[in-house]
């Protein structure tokens, strides 16, 4: 996948809230609900819904380390 795609799907999708998991190392995996509040040319910028601000590049999700999934209800 491109990365121009990519971040104009991003900037799609900003300022509503979404689910994320992000892969991190050594096989954590982090499970989060929050807003992508600013987009720049190499990274975007999550508020979490725990008051946590995380930023994430473009490769983070070509990679497969970050997926953004509709918020689940329930």
């Amino acid at each position: 996948m491109n990365i121009d795609i990519i971040r104009s799907k991003i900037e799609n999708i900003k300022g509503k809230k979404y689910s994320f998991r992000f892969n991190g190392n050594r096989n954590q995996v982090e499970e989060f609900n929050g807003i992508i509040t600013n987009t720049y040319p190499s990274i975007f910028v999550i508020h979490s819904s725990e008051d946590k601000v995380r930023t994430f590049s473009y490769n983070d999700i070509i990679t497969s380390s970050l997926e953004i999934m509709d918020v689940k209800n329930g």
